[in-house]
């Protein structure tokens, strides 16, 4: 079994539920949606083998494996995850919410970005949903979201760093609507990977 990879790199989780976290980051390639804002290159990778990426991410003295992309559920099934999982990893995905996210799954943040209502049937329940948001974007009602254990909104940051009108934006609807959450992209904020 391969999947394709763009890029596998340690360190800590920058954003959400699990901000501050040590984690190995398993970039995939490929994505079903063309965001405007994203700031990610995962058009091209290798093919890796499974056993090839485990000897690659024994390396780090961490048990957590962040699945992200592109959008990680175009390639990844269970049969990967079962592979980690034997070797001792818990395993994460940070996916789009456009298609099922495989069973194995331990920890699931959901960034979705269009058809929020459409979300629900595929992910009943989410770890946490972090949507992005930039100033003066409508933002629905938590209801259309799936069940999740933290809603997030997360300002877009530009090309410089944070944007802080986006920053404004986010604070005074959160502070309207207190079952919501801010999420800074720390790991930008602090320059690392």
């Amino acid at each position: 079994m391969k999947l394709n990879v763009n890029e596998i790199f340690y360190s800590l989780q920058g954003e959400g539920g699990r901000m501050g976290e040590p984690s190995i980051f398993i970039r995939l390639t490929k994505c079903n949606l063309a965001c405007s804002f994203c700031d990610t290159d995962f058009a091209s990778g290798c093919d890796m083998a499974l056993e090839e990426i485990l000897n690659t991410i024994k390396a780090y003295p961490c048990k957590w494996i962040i699945w992200t992309g592109g959008e990680p559920t175009i390639q990844l099934r269970d049969e990967h995850l079962s592979f980690f999982k034997e070797n001792g990893y818990w395993q994460a995905i940070e996916t789009n919410g456009t298609r099922k996210v495989p069973s194995l799954i331990d920890y699931i943040s959901c960034s979705p970005k269009q058809d929020y209502p459409g979300i629900k049937a595929r992910i009943p329940k989410a770890d946490e949903i972090r949507i992005p948001v930039a100033a003066g974007d409508d933002i629905p009602d938590i209801s259309a979201f799936p069940e999740a254990d933290n809603y997030y909104l997360s300002p877009i940051f530009d090309g410089n760093g944070i944007n802080q009108q986006n920053v404004d934006y986010c604070v005074e609807f959160i502070k309207e609507n207190p079952q919501w959450r801010l999420s800074l992209q720390i790991h930008k904020l602090i320059h690392i990977e």
